[in-house]
């Protein structure tokens, strides 16, 4: 199948998009960095989702992965107006299988930075609607909720002993997911799934369940 991922460059990004070429798909990637991925399957794209006269042609995709995201910058424009943009674009058109928003379990409790909460609190809202809209080409749409991740971007906070000691505090199984873990999600719901739809799998270690959050002054 033909593949569409946003934010490949690293990441949960990153790991889906080798998760699918581990399993043969044809993987297309779009993101405002340069390719980190070398594999005769995927093609990449630079390109910043929120410049939309500078997004690729792309037709026939089978699978629309929106997994590029920012926090505390312009995160309704990128998280949200962009996610949107992306989905209208690629994903609502006959051969698409399955869209995957990736989202996050602050867009259920709240508990964390305001246009952070708001922008995926509004993708679990969009997740629904394209899912009413793709059921006409017996396709899924559903978003992928994660708590915390070990990705780069959340570095300063895992490398802060005293507020990493916090956060574990508020995470029951005491640790924080793997990218190749949100992965493997990912894939199910996008391959394996064909039935759930119009939903937002919440994949947090039970962080959700204590809502405190903690983060780097």
């Amino acid at each position: 199948m033909k593949i569409l991922i946003t934010g490949t460059y690293q990441g949960i990004g990153n790991a889906i998009a080798d998760l699918f070429l581990d399993n043969g798909h044809i993987v297309i990637g779009i993101d405002r960095m340069d390719a980190s991925i070398n594999h005769k399957n995927y093609t990449h794209y630079k390109s910043d989702i929120r410049d939309y006269d500078s997004l690729p042609e792309i037709n026939d995709i089978n699978i629309l992965i929106n997994n590029a995201g920012t926090q505390n910058e312009a995160d309704i424009d990128i998280n949200l107006k962009a996610l949107i943009h992306i989905t209208e674009k690629y994903g609502i058109q006959p051969n698409i299988k399955s869209i995957l928003n990736i989202g996050s379990a602050s867009g259920h409790t709240g508990s964390e930075f305001p246009e952070y909460c708001a922008s995926k609190g509004g993708v679990i809202a969009y997740t629904k609607n394209v899912a009413m809209r793709v059921a006409q080409f017996n396709a899924t749409c559903n978003s992928l909720d994660p708590g915390g991740v070990l990705t780069p971007l959340n570095e300063c906070v895992i490398k802060d002993e005293f507020l990493w000691s916090q956060i574990m505090d508020e995470t029951p199984l005491r640790r924080w997911a793997t990218t190749t873990e949100i992965a493997e999600w990912a894939y199910f719901l996008t391959v394996t799934n064909t039935f759930c739809t119009g939903q937002s799998i919440v994949v947090d270690g039970g962080e959700s369940i204590k809502r405190k959050f903690v983060w780097k002054d």
